[in-house]
This record gives structure tokens, C-alpha cells and sequence, in this order.
């Protein structure tokens, strides 16, 4: 009877005692809608690995990222996992800040990571960071107000079509506005949006020397263009609407066309987070004069900064969070619409999944066709869509978004801040000994 007694308890003594001495990983992340679902599976993870204890620290998007930067710059050491985008990883892979992380288990399946995502994230053959989600763009529009102005959407909208569209469709005393678009500031912010839009208007961040061409003939008719459209067809106080204020907007039913990233698709067509669900309709990024640039490429990814003290725990989950079996996880929990999208041709082959979103084909086109290395109309020496894989981009892409949201807030005029942010570019380039 004593021992039938005392066995138990010391199991539940030794449990406890090894609960307690779990290895604690802090993990840095973005405040969207896929992360925030990876917060809540925390239980799922713990649960499969008793011995690591996770700890969040959540922030809004330009937060996040001046938070990791300084803290991997100065080998602060505050997070075992980063998420980061593909800016930033070939180059802080270069600085030796990642783990590379070439010796994943077998079941992880690496081929299977969609070519164009994981290259983005290889250095010399290894990666140095593992694919949340993918994600190129796309435009979203309303069908149920298209029909009501007799508007049939082109297999490859324009942006003057886009333009005249948001006319027809402008209903502001109805609390429904023509388009929603990026409006603040920051390099991954309105950078973002407004990076392509340069690129399919002809235009080019950098000449092959390294000089700035920011008030180019080119930037100037694109950045005007933008903020013609946003004053005559957007929303009120459009500087403070980023991707997460946008993707509210179009959600609940007040922008007729929304032109951003891919992995909005799946919240929009969930009946229970969208009120537009019904009535979506999707298309390819609208052109100007030349398609090259028009949809970018990202991908939000975990990565384990060298600093961390526990990384051996920091590449458990990691893996985790970007298998195939996280995904199926997802799928069965919370909906087939709401799983991590962009990262997996097995994603793309699941039954389930297409069925579920009828934008899978479309995405993934999306994805494999954007081209980092050849996303300007004329000659560029640098890689990436709607950003420049340079360190000193981090800078000058929130320097120029700053000055074009005081543009599109209109604190001064398009040809004010662009020549503004001309000087101000080439000052960084010249001072980063990239020219005399």
C-alpha cells in the first residue's frame, strides 16, 4: 500500500521539478494575424517539448524591427528567436549574426520550401533562417460594388484603371472609400507599396553607379500619382495605415480595392474575421508602363541570433513553427484559410487547402514569378523587389518614406520631398563610401 502511494507522488516531484528547470526562449514577433495565431498554439509546443518554455515578445511592426536591429547589432543578446524578413537576412547572415542552419532533421523536409522563398534566405547553399510565411501582391476589390458601377475587373488591371475605378466606386458618406493603400511611414511600411509602384512606373531606387534617383521624371509621376489617388479616393488620416490598419478597412467593408501583400487572402475569405467574404474578388498588382517589379517577395522568418544562450532549444521550435506538420496543426485547429501561407509546395498540394481558398494558384504564381534580380525596367545594381539588399537601406528607406508621408499628409509637395529626399539619400551613400 506504501508503495503502491509514494511512486505517484515521486513521479509528479520529479515532473514538477523538471517543469521547473525548463529552458526559457524568448521569441520576438510581429503583431499580424499569423503570428498572433502561433502565440496561441504555444500550449501545442510546450506541450510536445516539456523542456522549453516560451516567452513573447509582440510589437507592431517598425517597432520590432529598430528593436532587433539594435539588439543584434550590439550583440545584446535579448531573444533566442528573431522574426525577420528577407532584407535583412542575407545581410545579417554576411555580419556572422545568424546561426546557419545547416543541419536540419530530415522530417523537415527542406525541398519542400518554395524555390524563390528559400533562396531568399540561403546564403552559399545553407539557410540561415526558416519561412514563416511567404508572400507576394496582389489587388483585392470588392465584386458587389464593381457590379453596382457595371466595372468588369481586366485579367491584368492598370494603374489608370485602378484610378478610374476608385472613381466610380468612392462612396465616402457611406464610410466606403475608392482604395486603401499604405500610408506610414517605414521601409517595410509605405516603402513597400511604394517601391513597386516606382518600379512599374519605370523608375529605380538606384543608376548602376550607386547614385539615388529618387527625384527622377519617374519617381515624381509615380509618388504623385499615389498621392493624387489617396486624396480623392482614400481614406482619412491614410499616413497612419499601415498593413494591419489597412487589412481592418478592407475587412469591414470600407475600401473598394486594397493593393498589398497575398497573405491577406486567407483572413478575407474567413466568414468569421471578414466582412467581405461574400463579395471578394482578387487580381494580379496593377502595371504602369512595364510589369517588371510590380508584386514583390517577402517572407516573415524565424531566425536564432548568434547571441542567444539557447540555441540548440531556439532550433527546436523553430522548426516546428515552419513544418508541414505546423501547418496541418493550424489547418485543424483554427481553419484552412488561416494557415501560414506562401512557404510550402505541400501547402499548395493539399486538397483541404485548395478547397478552402480558391487563391492558392493565383498566390503561388505570384510568388514563384516576382524576380528580385530583374525588378526595374532599366539596369539596377542591386537585388530585391521593394527593397535594395544593402545595409544602409534600413535607413534611407525610412527616410524617403518619412518625407512622402509628409506628401501624402500635405505638409509639402511631391517635388519638395523627393528632391528633400534626394539630398538626403546621396548624403547616406556618399558618407557609406559607396561614391566621392
Amino acid at each position: 500500500m506504501y508503495l503502491k502511494h509514494i511512486l505517484p507522488l515521486a513521479g509528479a516531484a520529479t515532473l514538477a521539478s523538471f517543469a521547473a528547470h525548463a529552458e526559457i526562449i524568448t521569441v520576438a514577433t510581429v503583431n499580424n494575424n499569423d503570428m498572433i495565431i502561433m502565440q496561441g498554439l504555444t500550449d501545442e509546443f510546450e506541450k510536445a517539448h516539456p523542456d522549453i518554455d516560451l516567452e513573447w515578445v509582440v510589437l507592431e511592426e517598425n517597432v520590432l524591427r529598430q528593436r532587433l536591429t539594435t539588439d543584434i547589432a550590439t550583440d545584446g543578446g535579448q531573444f533566442d528567436v528573431m522574426t525577420v524578413g528577407t532584407y535583412e537576412v542575407p545581410i545579417w547572415a554576411n555580419q556572422d549574426w545568424l546561426v546557419e542552419l545547416d543541419d536540419l532533421p530530415e522530417s523537415y523536409n527542406e525541398q519542400d520550401l518554395i524555390k524563390p522563398i528559400r533562396d531568399g534566405l540561403s546564403q552559399d547553399g545553407s539557410l540561415y533562417a526558416l519561412p514563416f510565411y511567404g508572400e507576394s501582391s496582389m489587388m483585392y476589390y470588392r465584386t458587389d460594388l464593381f457590379e453596382k458601377a457595371g466595372i468588369e475587373m481586366s485579367d491584368q488591371p492598370t494603374w489608370d484603371q485602378v484610378q478610374d475605378w476608385a472613381s466610380q466606386i468612392n462612396d465616402p458618406d457611406s464610410d466606403v472609400y475608392g482604395i486603401c493603400l499604405r500610408g506610414k511611414p517605414g521601409w517595410g511600411e509605405n516603402m513597400a507599396f511604394i517601391s513597386t509602384l516606382v518600379n512599374t512606373f519605370g523608375g529605380r531606387w538606384f543608376d548602376e553607379d550607386w547614385h539615388p534617383e529618387i527625384n527622377s521624371p519617374e519617381w515624381k509621376e509615380a509618388v504623385s500619382f499615389y498621392v493624387d489617388l489617396m486624396n480623392k479616393y482614400g481614406p482619412p488620416g491614410a499616413t497612419s495605415n499601415g498593413f494591419n490598419e489597412n487589412q481592418a478597412l478592407f475587412s469591414s467593408g470600407k475600401c473598394g480595392m486594397w493593393v498589398d501583400a497575398t497573405s491577406a487572402a486567407g483572413k478575407f475569405y474567413d466568414a468569421d474575421e471578414s466582412q467581405v467574404a461574400d463579395k471578394l474578388g482578387f487580381a494580379p498588382a496593377p502595371i504602369a508602363k512595364t510589369p517588371k517589379g510590380a508584386n514583390w517577395l517577402w517572407s516573415w522568418t524565424l531566425a536564432i541570433p548568434t547571441s542567444s544562450d539557447s540555441k540548440d532549444a531556439a532550433k527546436t521550435f523553430i522548426t516546428w513553427a515552419t513544418s508541414q506538420e505546423y501547418i496541418e496543426l493550424v489547418g485543424e485547429k483554427e481553419g484552412w484559410t488561416s494557415v501560414p501561407p506562401g512557404t510550402r509546395e505541400s501547402t499548395y498540394e493539399n486538397p483541404k487547402y485548395q478547397e478552402a481558398a480558391p487563391f492558392a494558384d493565383f498566390v503561388l504564381n505570384a510568388i514563384q514569378t516576382a524576380d528580385p534580380t530583374d525588378s526595374t525596367l532599366k539596369p539596377s545594381p542591386y537585388i530585391g523587389v521593394q527593397t535594395v539588399n544593402i545595409p544602409e537601406f534600413q535607413s534611407v528607406g525610412t527616410q524617403v518614406g518619412q518625407m512622402i508621408g509628409a506628401a501624402l499628409s500635405g505638409q509639402q509637395s511631391v517635388d519638395a520631398a523627393l528632391d528633400q529626399a534626394q539630398r538626403s539619400v546621396e548624403r547616406t551613400m556618399r558618407q557609406a563610401g559607396y561614391y566621392d
